[in-house]
């Protein structure tokens, strides 16, 4: 039986061979780009093609934005699955209910448009399949989403009056190389342009740009279809193309993005190009980039926007690459599809290390053992060199482009070999990389994805057992560090093990964006949301950035752990140690800068001078004498690395790095001894200082004339996506088994309320039911008169054997409250095992602002390392450095709401004080927390210091 185009296993019929992408040339281009008329059917079959004839009346029909998706224009519903196919698997048929676009557009001719000369009609991208006809001739059909085609058109133009038809469908043969981590989005979600192409225009080319680190010279050559000239004239080269010429130069590389103005001109066309020189090998099992190692500080970069999905502005893809410079980040892979081009010209500009991965992943194949898998069918071979090819000759003039991905989670086949023999063959200056074969047959690199810490340092030592050939190649985590939701946890302990051992050449976190899309009810939505069957929930939000861009605290610790400057030091003594992790750079574009803070308060500041220091260096530098200050004063010096000019990425004083050095011996203020002795005002009141007590219970009442609900110890939390884990695993999650414990509604029982002379006891019982676990909890209060002192004692019961998610006290303010001022860590949220960005200062915010968007709710917002606090009319003071959270709803409501729109604000701000914390590790999809932030149960105490704010 012969199937129709959209299940045909071939890539498609009568595109162009694939070519270099260029943004401009002195050819004209004409943007086909704008409102097009559209009509949805159910089917393929469900509306003939007459819509594709000459002078057919869509009158009737919609209109739509092209680039977009029709799923976020009206028509049909996104669907979102993280692995598996949304279809039954009986490739390469898809099933009859295959949501069809009709897509009609008619032009004019530019005024200017030439007589004379061929023209192209290019597509960026269409998903999945694409069936083109112009003024009543059909050009032909293809797949490859994201990847280019062009039809050779010239002779079908005419002045006035052109239409362009195109079918696209949903579902395809294509789709079974398409399965990625991701909404799927149909349309045409990419550019689409008229290109004149005058007698003698370039063709395809190709830009060689080596650079020899020993000689300082740099080797170019532009091999191209049509003979021409080559001109750089920084580098006064003028020759023709295929010669090689041989010059001084300054390389390329992401820390030094120089790139040389050039032109290409054949007879017919003058091409701009940029030129970055630089070699890549691996010597010696290390990836070098200019005859030096390199150390990826990377992240996977689906392409995303909350409200147009994979159709991006050029500002939103400039947004992304200036919000990565500015956050240290080095390297991004190209998750899991060439992006579009005008991306890699960005990257290139500003530099940034890429994997360009191709856009193929089979991902779903695996939920049937891999049975049908088409990279190990012969079959679709064609399709999958077809889209090696497009990625490589579309992309293979970028300086930016490091190594070339075959892809990402197809298991392992013949058809990876074919592309990766076919890419050597024309490409031999980049690497390969592809993550799923263990055996790294085809590969220059071993790259794997979520390995534990433990894993990944036995790597580092050459204590991995597997294949000869893969222990000789540098390690890459191509994902690691799953950032969803609150997260992701340590991320410092895999950058110490990058930074030891030499084979170990960084990661890439997964990933850079929150898919969440816009949703007028939800605020963002997420699988399951638009009612899709089956579909993976939330794992769709697992990026650095927040669906509006907006930096998450990951993306913030993200940028703390990997700067390019270390700086360390005794403040004590007044030495500072500056270390350039630079692979290239010196520190010369760096101003280094000094403040001495007391009690969180900058008092001095000055410049900290440095001397030079190359890549790889270290110097010592004295600090000035330390301001005057009391005895009770706790006093730091804080040292930043900032941008002694405005670069193309960020501003002049933009902080790259910073440390916090403690110049004395910290806070001692003492804890007020207690003085007052309890009251009873009635029989159900007691009153100690500035204290009420209900005298049955012990509950404390208020603090003078502010109300108090609700204290007591508390050990839950709204689990975060990394205490739910992968859903997936056999095994319960973290989250699961509190859940089964009943960490989640704990029972208080009061044993003993106890006036002393100079105070007031009371012990209970804090237990989960059905259960013989317990906390023995002690409330000790005291005051001396003005201030009320609490000593908390916690005490476990029983043998625990799982951590806790947290333990402290929580207790309202009825009648809310608006501002929060601390002195400790901020001024965003921090954990246990992500308080590396976390800085010492006395900080200011509302209580909402207080709060992080998470797209899911779940536990967030915690300050740690609190000295003091105000809110409410509030100050509490802490010797023991607790973590504060405040918010406008209860824990048990956050753990309830699946949309931020599910939380109501009341009329009562919540608070909770925390002696630990239980860590966050990156179990979402990757491994859990690491011992030393496990909240295991033990005999703990927490002191806290209330009083009326400001007295």
């Amino acid at each position: 039986m012969e199937l129709p185009h959209h299940e045909d296993v071939s890539p498609g019929t009568g595109s162009l061979p694939p070519r270099a992408w260029y943004a401009t040339s002195d050819a004209a281009a004409f943007s086909l780009n704008g409102p097009w008329r559209f009509r949805l059917s159910p089917t393929p079959d469900a509306e003939d093609e007459a819509f594709a004839a000459d002078g057919y009346d869509s009158t009737a029909w919609d209109d739509i934005t092209v680039p977009g998706h029709w799923v976020l224009q009206g028509h049909g519903a996104p669907h979102y699955t993280n692995q598996l196919y949304p279809f039954p698997l009986d490739a390469p048929r898809v099933p009859t209910e295959n949501p069809t676009g009709d897509h009609l557009h008619t032009f004019d001719l530019p005024a200017a448009w030439p007589r004379e000369g061929a023209a192209v009609l290019r597509f960026d991208g269409v998903d999945s399949c694409a069936r083109v006809w112009l003024n009543g001739t059909e050009l032909g059909d293809f797949k490859g989403s994201r990847l280019a085609h062009e039809f050779a058109v010239g002779e079908l133009l005419r002045p006035t009056g052109n239409v362009l038809a195109v079918r696209v469908h949903q579902w395809s043969a294509g789709s079974y190389l398409e399965d990625q981590d991701q909404w799927w989005l149909p349309g045409i979600f990419r550019d689409v342009t008229l290109l004149h192409r005058p007698a003698g225009s370039a063709g395809d080319f190709f830009v060689h740009a080596a650079y020899d680190h020993r000689a300082g010279t740099g080797t170019l050559r532009v091999d191209a279809g049509t003979a021409g000239r080559v001109t750089v004239p920084a580098l006064g080269i003028d020759v023709p193309t295929s010669r090689s010429v041989t010059v001084p130069v300054e390389p390329w590389t992401a820390e030094t993005p120089r790139l040389y103005d050039a032109v290409l001109a054949t007879p017919g066309e003058r091409i701009p190009l940029r030129v970055g020189f630089r070699t890549v090998a691996v010597e010696d099992g290390v990836i070098t980039v200019n005859g030096r190692p390199v150390l990826f500080r990377g992240v996977n970069r689906h392409e995303f926007h909350p409200e147009t999905g994979r159709a991006l502005a050029p500002d939103t893809m400039r947004a992304d690459v200036l919000l990565m410079k500015r956050h240290n980040i080095n390297a991004v892979r190209t998750s899991h599809y060439p992006p579009h081009p005008a991306f890699l010209d960005l990257c290139d500009e500003l530099g940034l290390w890429v994997i360009d991965e191709c856009d193929l992943e089979t991902h779903g194949f695996q939920a049937v053992g891999w049975r049908g898998n088409p990279v190990d069918d012969d079959r679709w071979t064609p399709a999958l060199l077809d889209r090696a090819a497009r990625m490589v000759e579309r992309d293979k003039n970028h300086a930016s482009v490091i190594m070339w991905s075959l892809g990402n989670e197809c298991g392992t086949g013949r058809g990876l070999t074919a592309m990766a023999d076919w890419i050597r063959a024309r490409d031999a200056g980049r690497l390969l990389h592809y993550e799923g074969d263990r055996s790294c047959a085809d590969t220059d690199v071993y790259s794997r994805m979520y390995a534990d810490h433990a894993e990944v340092e036995r790597i580092g030592r050459g204590e991995d057992e597997g294949p000869r050939r893969r222990a000789g190649l540098p390690f890459l985590l191509c994902e690691y560090a799953h950032a969803m939701g609150n997260g992701p946890g340590g991320l410092g302990a895999y950058q110490r093990l990058f930074e030891t051992y030499e084979r170990l050449q960084g990661g890439f976190v997964w990933e850079w964006i929150d898919h969440g899309i816009a949703h007028p009810a939800y605020g963002y939505a997420y699988g399951g949301d638009f009612g899709e069957e089956p579909h993976d929930g939330n794992f769709v939000c697992d990026g650095l950035l927040f669906p509006d861009r907006t930096p998450s605290p990951g993306l913030v610790e993200y940028k703390k752990v990997i700067e390019p400057v270390r700086i360390e030091g005794d403040g004590r003594a007044g030495t500072v140690a500056v270390t350039n992790l630079h692979d290239f750079a010196g520190l010369a574009h760096l101003a280094f800068t000094w403040s001495y803070d007391q009690d969180g308060v900058p008092v001095a500041d000055g410049v900290l001078a440095v001397p030079p220091v190359g890549p790889g260096g270290r110097a010592e530098v004295k600090l000035p004498p330390p301001p005057p200050h009391g005895p009770d004063t706790e006093t730091q010096w804080t040292v930043r690395a900032v941008l002694a000019d405005a670069t193309a990425w960020a501003p002049r004083g933009h902080v790259v790095a910073w440390a916090q050095l403690p110049a004395g011996d910290g806070r001692t203020r003492p804890v007020p001894d207690g003085a007052a002795a309890p009251r009873t005002a009635d029989g159900h009141r007691l009153t100690l200082g500035p204290a009420a007590f209900d005298a049955r219970t012990g509950d404390l009442l208020a603090l003078g004339d502010r109300a108090i609900t609700g204290l007591r110890l508390d050990v839950w939390r709204a689990p975060t996506d990394n205490d739910n884990g992968m859903p997936w695993r056999p095994e319960p999650s973290v989250a699961a088994r509190w859940r089964a414990l009943g960490l989640h509604r704990m029972r208080h029982r009061v044993d003993a309320v106890e006036p002393t002379a100079d105070g007031l006891t009371v012990r209970t019982r804090v237990a989960p039911a059905a259960s013989d676990l317990a906390l023995r909890t002690e409330y000790r209060w005291t005051s001396d008169g003005d201030r009320l002192t609490l000593r908390l004692s916690v005490t476990p019961e029983g043998d625990w054997t799982q951590p806790l998610p947290r333990l402290g006290i929580s207790f309202g303010l009825p009648g809310g409250a608006d501002r929060v001022r601390w002195f400790g860590g901020g001024p965003g949220e921090a954990y246990p095992d992500t308080a590396t960005a976390s800085l010492l200062g006395v900080w200011e915010s509302d209580v909402d602002a207080l709060q992080t968007p998470y797209v899911r709710p779940q536990e967030n917002g915690a300050r740690p390392g609190i000295r003091w606090a105000e809110l409410g009319g509030l100050r509490i003071e802490s010797a023991d450095r607790p973590w504060l959270t405040a918010r406008r709803w209860t824990t048990h409501q956050l753990d309830a709401a699946a949309h931020r729109t599910d939380l109501t604000p009341g009329d009562t701000v919540w608070v909770t004080l925390d002696a630990g914390q239980h860590g966050i590790g990156t179990n979402s999809c990757g491994p859990g927390v690491l011992p030393q932030y496990a909240l295991h149960p033990r005999p703990t105490t927490l002191r806290c210091v209330f009083a009326p704010a400001g007295g």
